[in-house]
């Protein structure tokens, strides 16, 4: 990465002058990075919030936050080794200035003389903190001046929390964790499920297709100032995302519950092939959206806010997308590392059998099935499967086939499910390599 150096030294304004450039972004990054890791709050849920901030600065403000929480266990270990006598308690923006400077000048293409100015602006901006400015522009100084040979020894494990590393290490190998935790690193590409015509859209959107059919895109800018969007040609869908509702098959005229549904993603997938789709969620609001979703898509589907627990007919067919950890989303949602632990794959594991145990009652017999997450763990994938088969002599699976569409042989596992792994897909330029980490199984409902 090649870095603008810092300007010659001179007298810089005192906090109390106009803001400098820059500042506002950086300071609302600030509190992105603090309402994560001190208020427990999930990165997007603050994105949305409203702001004063142009289109150009909230870009940034999502830059720094995200890049910081995605790289943070490198960025501390950076961090305590240059600070020899720590950081005094009771001054937590001082650490949160420290982590998202040391981002900037480590990890973005930012000028270096404004990311340490700004620092220590805001540093200044705490009357706690101040006294701690000079730290703070000499540790980001010397961070900046040893950068390359810094970027040289980095381990891409010591960005993962450690009750994250020690499971993925378990279920898939040290190698492969340090190749998923690498990818987790680079900024992720935008993903469009297309009505028709990916190939097409590709070319007009600047971008390419992935070997599952998905667009592909690069630095794509606002999502709703993109060719298409306001046709309603295609929506956002990581690759890995659009996967299971095809592992339905040939949905055209079937009646289809998409269960835990929101946002709707797979039930424009579903609707768009000819389905008729009850989406289902619990939450309203998440429902409304959906439905606006659905609108903007010129797409029919009927809504039910209600329980998956409690929802009542039968369906030619069932798509479980259940709640879970999302730990196979970290590349675009780096919160999930600091806001889920091991007790909460434990916790949502067993909601999901509870929502798996529905499936003997919701499908005719004959019915299909897909039930997935978008989680790294076995206890939210495989070993689901095998606890359904013990509990319901009714369900079986009903293995994936590695020819049943373009792109989905690699991810076939030998016991027929399908599992993507965030590493897959390596590419030259590491932006357009990887997709979501997703578990998929398809089940069957016995004839009576």
């Amino acid at each position: 990465m090649t870095k603008r150096p810092f300007r010659p030294a001179g007298r810089r304004p005192s906090p109390k002058q106009a803001s400098a450039p820059g500042l506002a972004a950086r300071r609302r990054a600030c509190e992105l990075v603090e309402a994560v890791l001190l208020r427990r709050r999930p990165l997007d849920e603050v994105l949305d919030e409203p702001t004063e901030l142009d289109a150009a600065d909230r870009a940034l403000v999502r830059k720094i936050a995200a890049t910081t929480l995605r790289r943070l266990g490198t960025i501390d270990r950076l961090l305590d080794s240059r600070l020899a006598k720590g950081l005094p308690d009771g001054l937590p923006r001082l650490r949160t200035v420290l982590r998202t400077g040391a981002c900037q000048v480590l990890f973005l293409d930012l000028a270096d003389y404004a990311a340490v100015d700004i620092a220590v602006r805001l540093v200044e901006a705490d009357r706690k903190a101040r006294g701690f400015a000079g730290l703070t522009n000499a540790v980001l100084r010397g961070l900046a001046r040893d950068r390359e040979l810094i970027l040289g020894q980095l381990d891409p494990l010591d960005d993962l929390p450690a009750w994250l590393r020690q499971r993925w290490i378990a279920a898939y190998g040290e190698a492969e964790t340090r190749a998923i935790a690498a990818i987790q690193a680079v900024e992720p590409p935008l993903d469009l499920t297309v009505k028709a015509d990916a190939e097409g859209w590709a070319r007009r959107l600047g971008g390419t297709t992935t070997p599952t059919g998905s667009v592909r895109l690069v630095d794509a800018g606002q999502v709703t100032a993109l060719d298409g969007f306001s046709e309603g040609a295609w929506w956002v869908q990581d690759a890995a995302a659009a996967l299971p509702a095809r592992l339905l098959g040939d949905v055209a005229g079937r009646r289809i519950a998409d269960l835990c549904a929101a946002p709707g993603g797979k039930t424009a997938q579903l609707a768009a092939a000819g389905a008729t789709v009850t989406a289902v969620d619990r939450s309203a609001r998440r429902l409304e959206r959906l439905a606006a979703n659905m609108d903007r898509l010129g797409l029919a589907v009927a809504v039910e806010a209600t329980d998956a627990l409690t929802l009542t007919g039968t369906f030619d067919a069932v798509l479980l997308d259940a709640a879970c950890s999302a730990t196979g989303t970290v590349r675009g949602h780096p919160d999930v590392m600091h806001l889920k632990s091991a007790a909460d794959v434990e916790g949502l594991a067993r909601m999901q059998a509870r929502l798996l145990d529905r499936l003997g009652d919701l499908l005719v017999p004959g019915g299909r099935a897909v039930y997935c997450t978008c989680s790294l763990e076995p206890e939210e994938g495989e070993q689901q499967i095998a606890g359904l088969l013990g509990r319901d002599a009714r369900m079986a699976v009903d293995p994936i086939r590695s020819d049943e569409f373009a792109g989905l042989a690699p991810f076939v596992t030998p016991d027929g499910f399908l599992r993507t792994l965030p590493s897959a897909w390596s590419h030259a330029e590491p932006a357009r390599a990887g997709l979501d980490g997703f578990f998929a199984a398809r089940l069957i409902r016995r004839p009576d």
